[in-house]
């Protein structure tokens, strides 16, 4: 097949989940022998190469606003996949929507990834909440179908507009590599800091994190790892905190993320909206005891294998996090249960291949 997959900021990725998902993605499809390519947004890919793991990329300008950024981008590229044959588009992010009957026009079948329900992030004023929620409702007719990342996001799609979705997770890597190079840059020891890893926005919480943390009596380090275009008050804010065994590293992707990730002492996924995030699953998949926020999607995700703290009570997250840092045994006895719940439920090549039987059945069908 010759598939076009836009949405996203594109890849190698240098920002959030769509991105990582995606470069996982792409390229096992290219290895499958099908013709990927992979449209991206001039301001965030520096790659000046025309291939990247066999996956063509075209690169086009957009808008750099918060509320015209991604709909721009997409609308510039449906535009063009009119001049490509494409036998499937598949989009990323429910705020696409509104553009996935483009392709269709032209007799070629869409895909929607509708990710989490964006229109409950603080980022968002009462206009762009409105668009999501419209978004939503658009999604569930305009592209030929819709793939959601998390059963919650399945079961809200059927249960408010009765449409249903085709599921498909995120895969997790296989293991932790053994580098450190980036943990010599910020002096750091294995398994002597807790990794955070996110967007540094109010629902991703992590100023609940940093005031948790700075309770806690250990010698251990806190890695903030993350950024966000349009929060630099709130991420300033952030970095007001006294407590010199918090590091905040901004952006870290490629081979120092994964070290991060391999080295830590343990995860923290405070995330409070939003599907299935992929940092979660690579903390998971790098072999990390997980400390996530109790919300249904993070219980889905990890099950039995991780231990949890509310959602409002910082004392709760305190507790936990002082818990931990007493108690190794604890640490090392997740990290054996999750390494096993990957196993059996997040694989990137199974994931692949549930995302190219979809795409074949609906190139098969399409009108």
């Amino acid at each position: 097949m010759k598939i076009a997959i836009m949405g996203i900021r594109g890849i190698p990725a240098n920002y959030g989940g769509f991105e990582t998902f995606i470069e996982e993605m792409a390229p096992r499809l290219a290895a499958k022998g099908h013709q990927v390519t992979v449209f991206g947004r001039s301001q965030y890919i520096q790659y000046d190469q025309k291939y990247y793991k066999n996956v063509r990329l075209r690169i086009f300008p957009t808008i750099g606003h918060k509320y015209l950024d991604t709909v721009v981008h997409t609308f510039l590229c449906a535009l063009v996949s009119f001049f490509d044959r494409y036998d499937v588009v598949f989009i990323c992010n429910s705020a696409n929507a509104i553009f996935s009957f483009m392709p269709r026009l032209w007799f070629k079948p869409t895909v929607l990834n509708v990710d989490g329900l964006e229109w409950k992030r603080q980022k968002w004023n009462w206009a762009g909440k409105a668009f999501y929620r419209v978004s939503e409702f658009l999604a569930t007719f305009l592209p030929t179908a819709i793939v959601s990342d998390a059963r919650e996001v399945e079961r809200y799609y059927l249960q408010k507009f009765g449409k249903k979705s085709c599921f498909i997770p995120y895969g997790a890597p296989d293991g932790p590599v053994k580098s450190v190079d980036i943990l010599k840059k910020y002096k750091l020891e294995p398994n002597e800091y807790i990794l955070y890893v996110s967007r540094m926005e109010p629902e991703n919480n992590a100023h609940r994190v940093v005031r948790a943390f700075e309770r806690v009596k250990t010698e251990k380090k806190l890695v903030m790892v993350g950024d966000a275009p349009y929060s630099h008050e709130y991420i300033e804010n952030l970095k007001k905190t006294n407590d010199r065994r918090i590091i905040f590293t901004g952006y870290v992707f490629g081979q120092g993320y994964r070290e991060f990730q391999s080295h830590a002492y343990f995860y923290i996924q405070a995330t409070e909206v939003g599907g299935t995030h992929p940092a979660l699953l690579e903390g998971m998949g790098f072999g990390n005891c997980i400390l996530a926020n109790r919300v249904p999607e993070h219980e889905e995700v990890v099950g039995d294998a991780g231990i949890y703290f509310s959602t409002v009570d910082n004392n709760d997250l305190t507790a936990k996090l002082q818990q931990l840092c007493d108690h190794p045994e604890i640490v090392q006895k997740y990290r054996i249960k999750v390494r096993q719940r990957v196993k059996q439920k997040y694989n990137w090549d199974v994931v692949t291949r549930q995302y190219e039987s979809l795409f074949f059945r609906v190139a098969k069908n399409k009108e």
